[in-house]
């Protein structure tokens, strides 16, 4: 059983990627009488299945990685930054103007997804006066199903 919770866990029933933050309960296992049919070879396969199918059964969502994205920038190229950022799901969380200066530094969560390409529309939206930096920040779970058609997450 720990096998193949390994096997499952590692090799996700959707895409293959890793599994995070998921539980089993194993309420009950009958296995074969006969020692030739409770073998690593019989039981490994047969857990790894109904791991997946529990998996399937019970509303999976997927994770996407969030870049927290800090914009330095002249206060009044704000429009564009903020413009660039909605087209492209980025969530402001903060801008803190630099003292002494007419410069803004704005942070940001953008997903890792929406990042490409993002530099250049970025510095396009505000003739070049914004110097984006970004670094991987957490996992997001997306809200929509990947089992239903037409949704972010299928």
């Amino acid at each position: 059983m720990e096998a193949a919770f390994q096997w499952a866990t590692k090799e996700g029933v959707m895409t293959e990627e890793n599994m995070r933050g998921i539980k089993f309960n194993v309420q009950d296992v009958s296995l074969h009488t006969d020692a030739v049919h409770r073998g690593g070879g019989q039981i490994i396969p047969t857990a790894r299945r109904v791991f997946y199918a529990a998996c399937l059964t019970a509303e999976p969502r997927f994770q996407e990685p969030l870049f927290l994205c800090e914009i330095q920038t002249p206060d009044d190229a704000m429009g564009g930054i903020y413009q660039t950022l909605t087209a492209r799901r980025g969530i402001v969380i903060g801008e803190e103007p630099v003292a002494g200066t007419p410069l803004v530094i704005v942070k940001a969560y953008l997903p890792v997804a929406e990042s490409f390409g993002f530099t250049q529309h970025l510095r396009q939206s505000t003739s070049g006066r914004a110097f984006p930096q970004c670094v991987f920040d957490h996992w997001e779970t997306l809200n929509t199903s990947p089992l239903d058609d037409g949704s972010k997450a299928h």
